[in-house]
């Protein structure tokens, strides 16, 4: 893995249209309902979603798709999984698949899941998020590398609890993707 470095923020604008409501009441016949009910028709929501709070659930949730698809693509060093696209672009995307291209090629696969515990340490601008940067301290302990031959580990490096960094962006389809991450050595969390 490589150490976190950072990344090119991209501009991007976005548009956010409000609905408009009208003050004309229909009558009983045409809704259904009574002309005089307040409040929400059933079924329906009047909560209004926290841009940052929105940012912050979809940062953390992507952080862990991406582990969680990277280690099923390991189980067979699947370096061109569909699920690591859906999670990752850019230089983490990379990443991923030039691992597991290397383990395809000596013959490695892994077992397990990466442990992973994940906060926001930022959010960026801060008022309508597209930025996301996680901080986590993974622990790989129960993920291990095998030989797909044998079954026997690959190595003899002990897993263990690492500091990452990852950065999570909002893509152009309104998507969330990790798009940098950086994995330091075990014992640094």
């Amino acid at each position: 893995m490589k150490i976190f470095h950072g990344t090119a923020t991209a501009l991007a604008v976005f548009l956010f249209l409000a609905a408009c409501s009208s003050s004309t009441s229909m009558s009983p016949g045409q809704s259904g309902m009574p002309a005089d009910v307040d409040g929400p028709l059933p079924g329906t929501s009047t909560a209004v979603t926290n841009p940052v709070d929105e940012a912050r659930e979809q940062g953390v949730q992507t952080y862990r798709q991406m582990w969680t698809a990277y280690a099923t693509a390991g189980t067979t060093a699947d370096w061109q999984s569909p699920e690591l696209t859906r999670y990752a672009t850019g230089n983490a995307l990379s990443t991923l698949t030039r691992g597991l291209f290397g383990y395809r090629e000596l013959g490695i696969v892994t077992r397990g899941q990466p442990v992973l515990n994940p906060t926001v340490s930022s959010v960026e601008p801060p008022d309508l998020p597209i930025k996301v940067i996680v901080s986590d301290c993974g622990d790989s302990t129960t993920w291990t590398k095998h030989y797909a031959d044998s079954g026997a580990l690959a190595d003899g490096e002990p897993g263990g609890k690492r500091h990452i960094n990852a950065v999570v962006e909002k893509q152009v389809d309104g998507s969330w993707k990790v798009s940098d991450f950086g994995v330091h050595e075990v014992g640094t969390c």
